[in-house]
């Protein structure tokens, strides 16, 4: 298999693994896209001014020019090489950019059966943006994509709290040391309460 160019193992960031051991995702193998920070995310985003990216200057961001093109190919040759199928974080940084690459992972769910993907977004539940990533969870069993807000989950969107939120919710088990990884864990894509995040 050639080398990805988008796509990086899980196994390559200590918190997010690569062999995902529990939960309806089970044997698939873990990988993360990177964009870059602000430059793809709306500044209704809760950490527009302190980002995580701010720590992370080495982090590989990919540029989103040529992007999906790029990514189509890397999803298909990782489909082939683990035929139990994959899961894609989005966003390790960055954000939905556009309709159009919103559009693309529609059409690699409904194209890929054994492709999953999770992460968290900053737009706005009702924005233009942000009513087409809602879309994307429809394919719930395979997608589940969170807002970044301080609101209880509700049967239409799951969120992503600050760690002041006192709603209900869960606090992230890796970042209690509860679970070792995301791959070990899966709450963020089976629970239907809101996870918070304790501030990074």
């Amino acid at each position: 298999m050639g080398k990805m160019r988008t796509l990086k193992k899980g196994s390559n960031n200590a918190k997010l693994g690569f062999r995902i051991t529990r939960s309806r995702w089970k044997g698939k193998r873990l990988y993360s896209l990177t964009l870059t920070e602000r430059e793809t995310c709306p500044r209704s985003c809760h950490h527009w001014d302190d980002c995580y990216g701010n720590n992370m200057p080495f982090a590989h961001r990919f540029s989103t020019e040529g992007l999906m093109d790029v990514l189509e190919d890397d999803i298909a040759s990782l489909l082939k090489q683990h035929k139990d199928g994959i899961v894609i974080r989005l966003h390790v940084l960055g954000d939905f950019y556009s309709g159009e690459y919103i559009q693309f992972w529609w059409r690699m769910l409904t194209t890929h059966r054994k492709l999953c993907i999770f992460g968290y977004t900053g737009h706005e539940e009702d924005s233009f943006l942000g009513e087409q990533v809602s879309r994307l969870n429809w394919y719930k069993d395979r997608c589940v994509i969170r807002f970044s807000r301080s609101k209880e989950s509700t049967s239409e969107h799951l969120y992503a709290a600050e760690e002041g939120f006192e709603g209900k919710h869960f606090v992230c088990p890796e970042q209690t040391g509860k679970m070792p990884s995301c791959a070990d864990c899966g709450l963020c894509w089976e629970a239907p309460n809101t996870v918070k995040f304790l501030s990074h």
